[in-house]
């Protein structure tokens, strides 16, 4: 019996991987709690490639890197999840789970618009609380009032550096965390206690992710539409003309299928002068190619980070030009906003700070900092009514009437979270 038992969960879990990842998973935190650390211990990939970010040690753009998780037939409990082919305690053949697609996003408070634009791509998240430091972090606060904001249902807390304190100060900042998400969306969140320097504690991490975490149904059948979280050139210096290939888009399809030779429509598009003025132009181009899970693919659907090759030329979207826009087919996108009218939901205090301040009503000409899908925008205040402003945007935006917008309020010299609008007709 217990032998039946056994094959028939082989055969559950043995099946041919897919090669696009079956969904994304966010990292986000206060700066320096490890979160690329712990993506490098999953996934074997070190996201932080910018020279930048090297050279100060923290993430500055949204990394990428896929990881596979799997599992020994043999083992029980959390002792049977692993990233390797063959299992380290009993070196027999792991079995698939998924394939999934992780979004390092940056915790420094100056990079609030960018762990914004990618929490929209995210279907659940990892929460960095670093045991050696007090809960919550000003970025630990604003990071989870954010993923509430967005609608995002999946959490894990991840307590990291252990290693570096005590049992007894390890358990004070497990109370501490357990305070800070109660009363919230994430109260019943769990808690997984880790080292990523030392890779310990990451099978107790993936069997919490894959018992709480779950592949989101999807729909291949809608017209597509691909949040664009990263733009650039993959030549290199020095490249021949006949060897030059086109610009990548990177990012995640919500919904819907696109395949190389698809013709496809790129939304707000590119800023160009007719008449002495500025005008956004949709740009049109040809997929040429197509990634996902370092795999090329004849066509790629609504799950995981996706690589686009098109025929636009490099220039267009060298260091992240595009990045906000969004990909569809011709005429099938969302309409371009030049100007939002939005109703407005404040937040009782602002997030993000040190001290306790509450948010003041939001005044007319004051410039706000807008997210919405995977773009960023400053928008000037040109009209208030009751529960309502309209904003004249620096950049506009590709988006659906009702989608919500996060707003964020300069206070000092940083722009900090105080809210949430949703897109209403002129």
């Amino acid at each position: 019996m217990a032998r039946k038992k056994k094959d028939e969960l082989h055969q559950e879990l043995e099946y041919e991987l897919k090669p696009q990842p079956v969904l994304n998973i966010g990292m986000v935190g206060h700066v320096d709690h490890g979160k690329t650390t712990l993506l490098e211990r999953l996934s074997g990939r070190w996201t932080d490639t910018h020279s930048e970010e090297l050279k100060r040690g923290i993430t500055i753009r949204l990394g990428y890197a896929d990881a596979t998780f799997r599992k020994c037939l043999k083992c029980e409990g959390a002792k049977a999840y692993t990233i390797k082919e063959t299992c380290p305690i009993d070196n027999s053949k792991t079995s698939p789970i998924r394939k999934v697609s992780f979004v390092d996003a940056p915790g420094h408070e100056s990079l609030m618009a960018t762990m914004l634009a990618g929490a929209t791509i995210m279907d659940g998240a990892l929460l960095l609380v670093a045991a050696n430091e007090e809960c919550p972090q000003p970025q630990t606060r604003e990071h989870l009032v954010a993923l509430q904001i967005i609608g995002l249902k999946n959490l894990i807390v991840v307590q990291n550096k252990i290693d570096l304190v005590s049992e007894e100060q390890a358990l004070k900042n497990h109370e501490q965390i357990k305070s800070f998400l109660k009363g919230t969306e994430y109260e019943n969140a769990p808690i997984i206690p880790i080292s990523a320097q030392h890779r310990v504690g990451l099978d107790f991490l993936m069997q919490a992710i894959d018992e709480n975490i779950p592949t989101p149904a999807r729909d291949s059948s809608k017209e597509p539409i691909m949040l664009v979280a990263r733009s650039f050139d993959i030549n290199k210096p020095g490249i021949t003309p006949d060897k030059l290939v086109g610009g990548v888009l990177g990012g995640s399809l919500k919904q819907g299928t696109l395949k190389i030779g698809d013709t496809i429509e790129i939304k707000p598009g590119r800023n160009t002068i007719e008449k002495n003025q500025q005008v956004w132009k949709p740009l049109a181009a040809t997929i040429l190619s197509l990634n996902s899970g370092s795999s090329e693919l004849e066509s790629v659907g609504p799950s995981g980070s996706v690589g686009v090759l098109t025929s636009l030329d490099p220039s267009i979207v060298k260091s992240d030009q595009l990045t906000g826009s969004i990909v569809g087919l011709p005429g099938k996108l969302p309409p371009v906003w030049n100007e939002l009218l939005l109703d407005v939901h404040l937040l009782q205090r602002v997030v993000g700070t040190k001290e306790e301040l509450g948010v003041e009503p939001i005044k007319l000409s004051e410039p706000l900092m807008l997210n919405v899908n995977s773009a960023a925008t400053v928008g000037i205040v040109i009209e208030l009514k009751k529960n309502k402003i309209r904003c004249k945007l620096k950049l506009p935006v590709c988006a659906d009437i009702g989608q919500r917008v996060t707003i964020s309020r300069r206070i000092g010299n940083r722009f900090r979270l105080i809210g949430y609008g949703e897109i209403r007709e002129k």
